[in-house]
């Protein structure tokens, strides 16, 4: 199922339209609206997960604990969740301060539209689990080809045991609309382009919030502390605020492992070769960084650029990711040498090619031209089996030109408005050609490479021209 984002009013972006692919790139110069159409879409997927609230009946519960088991028809839950999807949408500009950390009203005129592809009930397998193991549970299932949702208690959880009523209809109203838009609406993860920093300062930065927290409940016993920081001191977008909290558990994310562990330990050992080596959290609760054939171990403080910017990359990778996910990274070239900007380009394929859906923006020439490659080399020619061999490529990392979806944010020409005489330019996005044969064609990137390779020619044989 796709999902198209349609956007007007969004910081300098005046109006846009995008689908998600299984593998999402926008490209465009500086100041053209990336990071905020990149940061209003985490905001959105956040917001949903969390504001889901499909009402459930009493009834329904009751039957499920007396009976031990539960089967739903999801085609009867469509119009509610689509009307919830609707109510959504026009609650979540107002929420679009928060996303940003920006002043009040700065997103009042801001309209954001989110429309799923058509609805197949059938199509996917979704299962999992509602509680803990140390709670009652509720086990879920919905198999591929099948429109019923079914639960059934846990093995913890005997018929007749009392479970929490409120939280399980939210569970199981989260699960039903989980169920009907699961590849539409994927749980999204976001690596910022503050990563750096964040790795250094993360830890400061809690220990800061933590002192000042004291302070406050110490002064102001008659306020909620935690409550009055968050009014005065948020001063951060709250994908950087994300990638704060994701340090800060690190420790507890560790003790997972994620199903790439599990099933593909292949894919991060690659990922190994790209940083250089590997992480590692000391008894005293220091991160560090261990160079391959070393037996240093560095503080984030004195390890490379790009070993910090690939950190909370490395640790979702390991023990965090799940198959339906949607990793986002600004900017993954940063701090990269570009053979491993290569091998970053490589590694989203992979994760691509594993049902794992991936958006970047990025400024990177290295990255685009390298899943360029994989795109061409995926036909069956028998010279493009000797230079996938020759080469080094993996068959896990050639994709099709179907799985991605390319767009360029720059300055273009606007349907008339009402009133207007004329049409205006304005910051917009515009989506590349992608040629099964011949990959991505990005003319900001073309046009900045002719200009330098005009120049050289120039200096070259420019001389010669003059006499």
């Amino acid at each position: 199922m796709s999902l198209t984002v349609n956007l007007k009013n969004l910081g300098i972006i005046k109006q846009a339209e995008f689908s998600l692919g299984d593998l999402t790139i926008i490209c465009g110069e500086n100041n053209t609206g990336k990071t905020y159409i990149t940061y209003a879409l985490y905001g959105f997927l956040d917001f949903w997960h969390k504001h889901i609230d499909i009402p459930i009946d009493d009834g329904l519960i009751s039957s499920l604990l007396s009976e031990g088991s539960l089967r739903i028809d999801l085609a009867q839950y469509v119009d509610k969740v689509n009307q919830l999807l609707k109510e959504i949408c026009e609650k979540y500009p107002g929420f679009l301060d928060k996303v940003f950390a920006a002043e009040d009203g700065t997103f009042l005129n801001t309209e954001i539209q989110i429309k799923p592809g058509t609805i197949n009930l059938r199509e996917l397998e979704y299962r999992g689990k509602i509680g803990s193991k140390q709670e009652p549970s509720i086990i879920f299932l919905k198999e591929e080809g099948s429109e019923a949702l079914e639960f059934t208690l846990g093995g913890n959880t005997k018929k007749g045991t009392e479970i929490d009523t409120f939280y399980a209809k939210m569970g199981i109203g989260y699960t039903i609309t989980r169920a009907i838009f699961s590849d539409a609406f994927p749980c999204p993860y976001i690596s910022s382009d503050e990563r750096t920093g964040v790795a250094i300062f993360g830890k400061e930065l809690n220990s800061a919030r933590n002192r000042l927290l004291e302070k406050i409940g110490g002064s102001y016993p008659q306020y909620d502390p935690r409550k009055l920081l968050m009014k005065f001191y948020k001063k951060y977008a709250d994908p950087i605020e994300d990638s704060v909290d994701f340090k800060r558990k690190i420790g507890e994310i560790d003790k997972r492992k994620s199903f790439i562990a599990k099933e593909h330990p292949e894919v991060l050992d690659d990922f190994t070769e790209i940083v250089g080596g590997t992480y590692a959290i000391t008894q005293d609760d220091l991160l560090c960084y261990m160079p391959k054939g070393t037996k240093l171990r560095l503080p984030m403080d004195m390890s490379s650029s790009s070993v910090r910017s690939l950190l909370d990359l490395n640790f979702y990778l390991h023990c965090d990711v799940r198959k339906g996910d949607l990793l986002m990274v600004n900017e993954p070239e940063l701090n990269l040498h570009p053979e491993n900007q290569r091998r970053i380009a490589r590694l989203f394929a992979r994760l691509v090619n594993l049902g794992i859906k991936v958006f970047i923006t990025t400024h990177s020439d290295y990255i685009v031209k390298e899943l360029n490659t994989l795109i061409m080399l995926n036909h069956e020619k028998p010279h493009l089996k000797r230079i996938v061999e020759e080469n080094g490529y993996k068959e896990s990392e050639l994709i099709t030109a179907d799985q991605v979806k390319v767009y360029v944010a720059e300055k273009a020409l606007m349907p008339l408005e009402e009133g207007q005489k004329k049409r205006r330019r304005a910051h917009t996005l515009i989506p590349a050609n992608i040629d099964p044969e011949f990959g991505i064609e990005v003319r900001s990137f073309d046009k900045t490479i002719d200009a330098m390779n005009r120049i050289q020619r120039d200096i070259v044989w420019g001389a010669k021209k003059d006499k």
